[in-house]
């Protein structure tokens, strides 16, 4: 038999041989376990030092330190941060939005008292064919009340039942029913004989004749079917679902996305309102964060599973990130009609009005409804799409607007050649042209050269101007009412744009034309504004794309045209015109106004309403004598070959013993050689005038009283190989 201190004396053995191991000692599980949990004090903890080595069975250091009590800001801080939440909705701050509502609602109750107003004899018609069975449904139901058949079913279950005492008490009291409300009847009957036999005797024709029309009309509404109802309705209201929280975490969790799923999966939601699902114009508005991990564009990639999900078209569904949070702040906008067949405000502009371009004027509506502005001046603008999306009508729309503006000087190339901009270019345009003829480029160029050259005029003039007349060193719109300063907004504007900027003979300086009119040109009043249907780095040169201020971009195949229209990264923030459908047209994104991208729908104006609007444009702009130029049949001054040739200038000035030379002494000497071209250039205006043809500047160092002096210059062998490359291209064209 086993003794219990058998037991004592093997673990006092064990002990003992591991207190001989060397660095062995015994582990207290119990101590060791109140360490992890139950940290020292910190004014215990002796700081460390990388030096000195930790101590095996020091406890190990916690990462999460329990919170003091004071953490985080305090509640002023708190209150300070707080996001406030409007008071009065934006829709009634906006006196805009206020009218179009308005005008919505007294549009709606006038369409429908003007349809039931004009089928009001055929209503009345069918009440008074309806008018015998009314009758009869009357009488039989009068009838029926008075015999108290309601309670018949209960009077025979009590008979099938064979209960002789539950009968007998139905029985009376169906007796003492039928009693009651016969003389209920009588009475009632003798009471309306007598008043229709007083309305008959005494009261006058018009009283006695509404009188039987509205016993008529009664009896008739009595007889009418639930099929065929007498009234139609005049308006179809669309029926849409109420967006509540179940509906957006399914819409969710049928994405795909793992993090969601997964949390659903456990019971959790996978999403975290911030704030009510609340109606925000025509739809509903759900906003909230996303699991750790998942972004506002994974959503927006999969937007056509969440309107599965929603079970909502793919034109009512706009998911969208918010500029000033995380990227997994998403809102949720539910539209109640598709965005593309939604019926908008009518433009304030389509039968009435003129423009000052320097103010922000309407050009399309959000999903919500609401009027988006841009203010055409100051900018350069560039529009991106794939065919049939709305982008020549888009254009078009814009420089409807500018022609609205008597003082503008329009300058219109359809380089697709289809007459889409005939409306504007043959009624108000300084120059126009549809085509892309070898003598349609040629025109192009000439017309661009002479706005460069109006360019540096406008520049020298901003410059001499006093302060206190133009304190911004930019044109405003009281200089431009000033006839005698010249400085009236020039807007410019290619469709198909792309056409130029690849021309083999004058693709180079038209690109370096565009680029020194989107770089210098706002300041200076000259608008260009620029639209193609293959957005890529030949349609739109890294140059002019990269200085538009106004970007709108249909529908896009790719990331990399997304990305030309909008900008670097756009595509990775999420905003993302690929998402567009083939429906969507006229719909894009529009980043410009100092704002961040939004959904916009271009207002929709067909040729014959284009017409009409350049026909008032042009009655304004004879009213004011600003019509000029193409409008009034003036054709340009023709010109033989190119008004200058850059690169054969500068081989002229500077020698070929003189490998290297400054760019400001390039810059005086071309001046010497045509002041009346590179009058007023500078290093900077030489280096963006040679960026086109491939040249760029290099360090020129020279020595000047004494001390090395390294400047900006250019290499003439550069000039030479790029003449040489150029004038083998023109000779093997």
């Amino acid at each position: 038999m086993k003794h219990p201190d058998d037991d004592s004396e093997l673990f006092d053995r064990l002990e003992a041989e591991m207190s001989t191991e060397s660095g062995a000692d015994v582990v207290d599980l119990d101590k060791a376990r109140s360490a992890r949990t139950t940290p020292e004090p910190a004014a215990a903890a002796p700081e460390a030092r990388p030096e000195e080595p930790q101590d095996p069975a020091a406890p190990p250091a916690l990462v999460d330190q329990p919170a003091p009590a004071a953490a985080g800001p305090g509640y002023l801080g708190r209150l300070a941060a707080a996001r406030r939440r409007s008071v009065i909705p934006p829709w009634l701050r906006s006196a805009a939005e206020l009218k179009t509502a308005a005008t919505w609602v007294a549009r709606h109750y006038a369409h429908a008292t003007g349809y039931h107003a004009l089928r009001a004899p055929v209503y009345a018609a069918r009440l008074a064919l309806q008018a015998p069975v009314g009758t009869a449904r009357f009488v039989g139901g009068t009838l029926r009340w008075m015999a108290d058949r309601e309670g018949e079913p209960v009077r025979l279950a009590a008979v099938r039942r064979e209960d002789a005492a539950e009968y007998l008490k139905l029985s009376r009291q169906r007796d003492g029913r039928v009693r009651l409300r016969t003389l209920a009847a009588v009475l009632a009957l003798f009471t309306g004989l007598g008043a229709a036999l007083a309305l008959y005797v005494l009261a006058p024709g018009w009283l006695l004749a509404l009188t039987v029309g509205a016993v008529t009309m009664a009896l008739g509404a009595a007889g009418s079917r639930a099929d065929d109802p007498v009234i139609h309705r005049a308006v179809e209201l669309p029926k849409t679902t109420k967006l509540t929280s179940d509906i957006v975490l399914r819409a969710l969790g049928a994405l795909g996305i793992p993090a969601i799923n997964q949390a659903q999966a456990k019971g959790r939601d996978g999403f975290e309102f911030t704030a009510p699902i609340t109606r925000d114009g025509p739809g509903w508005r759900a906003e909230g964060n996303l699991p750790y991990g998942v972004t506002v564009t994974d959503v927006i990639e999969r937007r056509e599973r969440l309107a599965s999900g929603l079970r909502r078209p793919l034109g009512c569904v706009w998911p969208e990130a918010v500029s000033d949070e995380h990227t997994g702040r998403l809102v949720l906008w539910v539209g109640d009609q598709d965005m593309s067949t939604a019926k908008k405000p009518v433009w304030p502009l389509l039968k009435s009005g003129t423009v000052d371009l320097f103010k922000p004027v309407a050009f399309g509506t959000d999903q919500r409804g609401r009027w988006v502005e841009i203010t055409l001046m100051y900018i350069a603008a560039v529009i991106g799409a794939i065919p049939r999306m709305g982008k020549t009508f888009l254009l078009r729309l814009l420089l409807l607007i500018a022609a609205l503006d008597p003082r503008a000087e329009l300058h219109t190339y359809d380089l697709k050649g289809t007459g889409d901009l005939d409306p504007v270019g043959n009624a108000v345009s300084h120059r126009h042209r549809a085509g892309d003829e070898e003598e349609d480029i040629e025109y192009a160029v000439r017309d661009l050269r002479a706005l460069r050259e109006e360019l540096r005029r406008r520049a020298k003039m901003i410059r001499s101007l006093p302060r206190d007349i133009c304190p911004e060193s930019k044109v405003t719109s009281e200089l431009a009412n000033k006839k005698s300063l010249g400085l009236h907004p020039i807007v410019v504007a290619a469709d198909e744009c792309q056409v130029w900027f690849e021309h083999d003979k004058y693709g180079k300086e038209l690109e370096e034309i565009c680029t020194d009119l989107v770089k210098r040109g706002p300041a200076t009043g000259i608008v260009l504004l620029l639209a193609t249907q293959r957005p890529d780095a030949k349609a739109l040169p890294t140059g002019i794309s990269a200085n538009a201020s106004a970007r709108f971009c249909l529908k896009v195949m790719g990331q990399l045209e997304n990305d030309m229209v909008l900008g670097t990264s756009a595509y990775k923030r999420g905003v993302r015109a690929t998402m567009f459908s083939w429906g969507d047209k006229g719909i894009h994104y529009f980043v410009g106004e100092g704002a961040d991208a939004r959904i916009v729908g271009a207002v929709y104006v067909d040729a014959p309403a284009a017409e009409a609007i350049g026909a008032r444009a042009r009655k304004a702009r004879e009213l004011a004598g600003t019509l000029s130029g193409h409008a009034l049949g003036e054709a340009p001054e023709q010109a033989t070959g190119p008004a200058y040739d850059l690169l054969a200038d500068i081989l002229a000035v500077v020698p070929a013993k003189e490998a290297k030379a400054w760019s400001e002494t390039v810059a005086e000497r071309l001046a010497d050689l045509r002041p009346e071209i590179y009058g007023g250039w500078d290093p900077d205006a030489l280096a963006a005038a040679l960026k086109p043809h491939g040249i760029g500047t290099v360090q020129v160092g020279r020595r000047v009283n004494g001390k090395f002096v390294n400047r900006r210059g250019i290499e003439r062998a550069h000039i030479t190989a790029a003449t040489a490359e150029r004038d083998g291209k023109r000779d093997a064209g």
